[in-house]
């Protein structure tokens, strides 16, 4: 949840160090018991339930805050981020700042990532020191840091496309392998990450594996498997792995390996939770 132009109001404390009356932007994020980050499903659980407050604190939130827009009758947005960031870290009081480095190398950076991804944070973002606060807009300023990760997966059924896409299958039903018994579970879909020429040509692929077909969807032998980028794991009702890729997209395919040769749903799962000896 982003908290857009968010009014901070709040008593003066001894020490002074907080303001009257500020805006600010932050982010409330669902913490487990240790105050470690909670996937962001957690958090919708809270939504909706204004008067249920025991369902609520069945899912402890923490506010973090990351940058300033105006503090006592002053807009701020033109100042350099680095004035609006030493601004809010005297105004914020006993609210959480986003922990941040001004790293002085590429060592030192990559182990600032490697400590929030140990945390259970995703990614990192920088930030240029001198740019303003532009609303609505990440901008050239902001430039989003996260480490590459693929998971190679099997297509088990295609959507017949639509618009640009129409008679191409173009939205591949990916599947990830129970290394216990060999079967292939749906993680997710996506149409992204091909081009035209490739939409064609995995066409005719999938049309002559084709087992059956319904509603729209052809679903075929597993035998095609694809290397897939994405952003996270997160938890699904929808499939029965229990578990879906977000912003799925393939990055090439992979004809050197068979279906049997696939990631596993074991391994799905320890990604999501952060296991710490998995090397990616």
């Amino acid at each position: 949840m982003i908290l857009r132009r968010a009014c901070l109001k709040s008593r003066k404390r001894s020490g002074g160090n907080c303001a009257n009356t500020a805006i600010v932007e932050g982010e409330v994020i669902a913490a487990d018991s240790n105050g470690g980050p909670l996937p962001f499903q957690q958090l919708m659980r809270r939504l909706g339930r204004v008067r249920d407050i025991a369902a609520m604190r069945q899912v402890p939130v923490q506010l973090y805050l990351f940058d300033l827009l105006y503090v006592q009758g002053r807009v701020w947005i033109d100042r350099p981020y680095r004035e609006r960031v030493e601004k809010l870290q005297r105004i914020c009081g006993h609210i959480s700042l986003v922990p941040r480095l001004l790293p002085s190398s590429r060592e030192e950076g990559e182990a600032f990532l490697q400590t929030a991804r140990e945390a259970g944070h995703k990614q990192l973002m920088a930030r240029a020191l001198d740019s303003p606060y532009t609303p609505g807009v990440r901008g050239r300023h902001w430039l989003k840091i996260k480490p590459a990760i693929t998971l190679d997966l099997v297509i088990v059924a295609a959507d017949w496309g639509y618009g640009r896409r129409h008679g191409w299958l173009s939205n591949y039903h990916l599947a990830a392998r129970d290394e216990e018994n060999g079967e292939l579970l749906e993680v997710g879909k996506t149409f992204k990450g091909l081009t035209d020429v490739e939409f064609e040509r995995m066409t005719e692929r999938l049309l002559a594996l084709k087992a059956s077909e319904a509603y729209g969807t052809v679903s075929v032998q597993p035998e095609v498997v694809v290397e897939v980028a994405f952003n996270n794991i997160q938890e699904s009702p929808t499939y029965q792995s229990g578990m879906a890729l977000r912003s799925a997209r393939i990055v090439r395919l992979r004809p050197d390996k068979t279906a049997a040769e696939a990631d596993t749903l074991q391994m799905m799962r320890r990604l999501q939770q952060g296991d710490k000896g998995l090397t990616l």
